[in-house]
Order: structure tokens, then C-alpha cells, then sequence
């Protein structure tokens, strides 16, 4: 099972995006971003998608802090397709932010790539 972490100001709403899928081997949680980076050290969390109005990293401060920006990107206002978020989990990033009015497409692409990894 994959967990996933949501967070940010959109984190509920991301969070039942993806639960809507169903997707079973997804395992999805709203989540602080202090929390998110505790459970990462503590192997308890695979992935976290975290929101904030414009997608520019508030959403992800604490974890680029605590964690270091190697596993963390930002797709700011953009839309990224299937085979840049495939590339970004392939290059080993784990941490990733986007703007609220992205939730709709951004949070199903990531979930769907993110279960393709397995």
C-alpha cells in the first residue's frame, strides 16, 4: 500500500479527489506539513501533495527545509502531463506542490503515475 499525504489549504480537497478513484493500493490522509516530513523520517509516508494559491512552494517550505529540495518540485501554475510526472517519480521526487484550481487535474494524474509505480 502507498501512502500519500495531502497538505496545504487544498489538502481535503485532494484528499477526496483521489480517494474517488479507487484506487486500492493508494492510501491517502490529510496531513500538516510538520506531520508529513515526521511521518517521511519515520518511513510511515511515501508521497505528499501539497496546495497553496499559487503553487510557488508555501505549501512545501517545511518539507524543502527538512527533507531538501532534491525530493521535492513545484509545478507552480502549470499543468504538467503524464510523462513529466512520470520522469519527476522516476527521478526520485516524492514532494510535490500545485495551485488549488489545479486539484482537479493535477491530484488524479499524480495518483494514477504514483499507483503505476506501485
Amino acid at each position: 500500500m502507498t501512502k500519500i499525504l495531502t497538505g496545504g489549504v487544498g489538502k481535503v480537497e485532494v484528499t477526496r479527489t483521489i480517494e474517488a478513484l479507487g484506487i486500492d493500493s493508494l492510501d491517502v490522509a490529510a496531513s500538516s506539513d510538520i506531520d508529513a516530513a515526521m511521518k517521511f523520517r519515520a518511513g510511515q509516508a511515501d508521497y505528499y501533495l501539497g496546495t497553496c494559491h499559487t503553487g510557488a512552494g508555501a505549501s512545501l517550505g517545511v518539507l524543502v527545509g527538512l527533507m531538501g529540495s532534491a525530493v521535492c518540485h513545484t509545478f507552480g501554475r502549470g499543468v504538467p502531463d503524464a510523462a513529466q510526472i512520470d520522469a519527476l517519480l522516476a527521478d526520485g521526487k516524492k514532494v510535490f506542490g500545485f495551485s488549488m484550481d489545479q486539484i482537479d487535474t493535477i491530484a488524479p494524474l499524480m495518483a494514477r503515475a504514483i499507483a503505476d509505480r506501485g
